[in-house]
């Protein structure tokens, strides 16, 4: 039997009660004085605003679909990412967004296009109704990957200063001295989607498999569609994180593979 389901439409009354939702928990946690809701209630107003406002960015985007304005969409994403990752550094280094932004877009670029032209192949290539959700889902996940990477990278290099430079005077290169450090980083920046990866569909279902459900569609399809993205994910955090570690560590050394003092400054 085809399995068949009409999404509930939502008004704005509907909004604000899952609003008053959030006014009790940050009553709560003020009550307790645990210091927390001023920035809950930051939190829920600007996810109100921001939702609503990329509603109508969006709906303008997908009945306007031209594929240079969709493409410029994907460079805003990864520039909002790219300036998100820098400033959530300590070290905020001259060449810090250059490597970050090069990273996110050539892994998410790649995932990008296996899942849209090989995967599901879809007609046109810039057809937004796929290729946003998409690249939304794959460029917030290298967001996060690339943010603990260059934070873990950094305060390995920082701590093991010593070490490293017991490698170096031994005659090691700057890459096989700094190689535990970059094997610590692309791990940090992993585990939160192994973990993701392991309670999958048993503690979570993910957004876009909850949404495909509630909007009708059949739940093996949604599972399906979800795997691929699970895997695509992994993927893009991988290749991001690859990328920037490699990139990152060679500011701390020169050219002769000594430290560069001034690196840690």
């Amino acid at each position: 039997m085809e399995y068949t389901h009409t999404l509930v439409d939502l008004n704005y009354l509907d909004l604000i009660i899952a609003l008053s939702l959030m006014l009790i928990a940050a009553g709560l946690y003020r009550w307790y004085r645990i210091g927390l809701e001023v920035a809950l209630i930051i939190g829920t107003v600007r996810t109100f605003i921001q939702l609503l406002a990329v509603g109508y960015v969006l709906k303008f985007i997908f009945d306007f679909n031209r594929w240079y304005l969709i493409v410029l969409t994907l460079l805003v994403m990864i520039a909002v990412a790219t300036r998100t990752v820098v400033q959530r550094q300590q070290r905020k280094t001259k060449e810090l967004p250059y490597i970050v932004g090069f990273a996110i877009t050539v892994g998410s670029g790649i995932t990008l296009f296996v899942i849209t032209q090989v995967i599901i192949q879809i007609e046109p290539w810039y057809e937004p109704h796929y290729l946003i959700p998409l690249a939304g889902m794959i460029i917030g996940n290298s967001l996060n990957g690339s943010t603990l990477a260059v934070e873990r990278l950094d305060s390995e290099i920082a701590s093991r200063r010593m070490e490293i430079e017991a490698y170096l005077a031994l005659g090691a290169t700057a890459r096989q001295a700094a190689l535990s450090c970059i094997r610590s980083a692309m791990k940090a920046a992993m585990i939160p989607t192994i973990n993701s990866m392991m309670v999958v569909g048993i503690v979570s279902l993910p957004g876009m498999m909850t949404g495909q459900i509630l909007s009708g569609t059949s739940p093996f399809l949604a599972v399906k569609y979800q795997i691929i993205i699970m895997y695509m994910i992994a993927f893009s955090v991988a290749i991001s994180s690859f990328l920037l570690t490699h990139l990152r560590f060679r500011r701390y050394f020169t050219a002769e593979h000594q430290l560069r003092e001034e690196a840690f400054s």
